[in-house]
């Protein structure tokens, strides 16, 4: 082992040729171990990064394409349900008051309590509507006082009516009047809509593209 060392020390770089055998074959296999890892370095390996990005970008676009087929596949599929959800929205709308009916609606509402028998405790309709792109929405609160078959029956009313009414935030507690002992108090929010009337609509519009203008304008 000393004498490989001592060898190895003796070796100089400018005479290459003179070296022992075993030398020059260990000097060019690490020339060439040199050589192949600058080689993968700054050429291969950038090549490969390039490679393995252009396939992760083939995976996506194949995966578009077949979103995109399946899409012109169901097309009329798709364009016969938009159809339908467009003529089930219509129906939906033919089932909204306009303004003028609104005083009417509010009156079936009560008739629909009192016709069972039930005392409005409260019956109170927002000073204000919420206002969306096509409908008015009008929450009424109400409170009634009754019997168990009576509010369900009272409910029950609510949702035959020609026109959408719908209870929310309902609750219902043991009466404790003494008067009306062993009934039952139902607070809830009953929401009508309306559908607006094309001025309405038009300023609806309006509203929206002004926002939009505003929007674009702040960018």
């Amino acid at each position: 082992m000393n004498k490989w060392l001592e060898q190895l020390r003796g070796l100089n770089p400018q005479e290459v040729g003179s070296w022992p055998l075993p030398f020059k074959l260990g000097g060019l296999a690490l020339l060439l171990m040199l050589v192949l890892f600058a080689a993968f370095w700054f050429d291969w390996k950038p090549q490969m990064d390039e490679l393995a990005a252009t396939e992760n970008e083939e995976v996506q676009l194949k995966a578009k394409f077949m979103d995109k087929k399946k899409l012109a596949v169901n097309l009329e599929a798709y364009e016969k349900r938009l159809s339908d959800i467009e003529r089930g929205f219509g129906t939906l709308l033919k089932q909204l008051p306009k303004k003028s009916e609104m005083e009417a609606l509010l009156t079936d509402i009560n008739q629909a309590g009192l016709g069972r028998g039930l005392q409005f405790e409260l019956f109170k309709p927002s000073a204000t509507e919420t206002i969306t792109e096509y409908y008015a929405e009008l929450p009424v609160t109400i409170k009634v006082t009754g019997d168990y078959h009576s509010l369900g029956n009272f409910t029950s009313d609510l949702s035959k009516l020609p026109r959408i009414v719908l209870l929310n935030d309902v609750a219902i507690s043991s009466s404790t009047i003494k008067e009306k002992e062993g009934l039952l108090v139902m607070d809830a929010v009953a929401k009508t809509y309306r559908y607006l009337d094309e001025e309405e609509i038009a300023a609806q519009a309006k509203a929206k593209n002004d926002k939009e203008k505003q929007m674009k304008g702040g960018k």
